[in-house]
């Protein structure tokens, strides 16, 4: 019997299979303890990407109620399980790649019974001390500036499947996204817009279960 060749895809997380982004619902809803803005040092230039998250979720001052909470808001996407199960059967390889924290990613998932490869920054939560992120220095995927190496995880899927798959949704997605072709390339909220501003062709979607719909039914998406 002949072998189904190998497909991948590779998604983000915050925002693309959930409808809102844990950094962005942190914080607008959740009490902080930080006494400066983390965010702006990261845009002047004077910290990481992942030492600005640091300092936000670990300013993070609530109960286990309120970051429960802030989960459920992030809204993943309800057709999810059943969309992975779908490209699982049909021989389809799903990989998380997030430069948010696995502590919510791996909640989220296991509230909804489904198990993928993910790959994103360790974290722990406690109420006295937020959610403590520490960098996955031992990862295959390691890089400094955001922690996981998201463009790492699309390279090392464009070696076992040429035609890999990636799908994301903002900033830190614009270079994995730019790895793969224009026709395996999905895109929603800012990374859309960025692609449609230069004119680069991608596939839009707005929920993460027309991503599976997409890829096995070979719809316009």
């Amino acid at each position: 019997m002949r072998k189904r060749p190998l497909r991948i895809l590779v998604s983000d997380f915050d925002g693309t299979m959930t409808k809102h982004d844990f950094f962005d619902l942190a914080r607008r809803d959740l009490p902080s303890a930080a006494g400066h803005d983390y965010w702006q040092d990261y845009v002047d230039g004077r910290i990481t990407h992942f030492e600005a998250l640091q300092g936000i979720f670990g300013a993070i001052r609530t109960d286990w109620a309120g970051m429960e909470g802030v989960m459920d808001r992030m809204e993943l996407d309800p057709a999810l399980p059943e969309a992975v199960a779908r490209l699982q059967t049909a021989g389809w390889r799903i990989i998380v790649a997030s430069a948010g924290c696995g502590w919510y990613i791996e909640r989220l998932l296991d509230k909804v019974g489904v198990r993928l490869e993910v790959y994103a920054n360790p974290g722990e939560f406690a109420p006295e001390t937020g959610l403590r992120l520490t960098l996955p220095t031992t990862s295959l995927y390691f890089r400094y500036e955001t922690g996981i190496d998201k463009p790492g995880i699309v390279r090392a899927a464009l070696e076992r499947d040429p035609q890999a798959v990636f799908a994301g949704d903002g900033r830190p997605d614009l270079a994995p996204a730019s790895l793969v072709s224009p026709d395996c390339r999905f895109a929603t909220g800012w990374l859309a817009h960025h692609f449609q501003n230069i004119g680069e062709p991608f596939h839009p979607f707005e929920t993460w279960s027309q991503i599976a719909t997409c890829l096995l039914e070979k719809t316009p998406c």
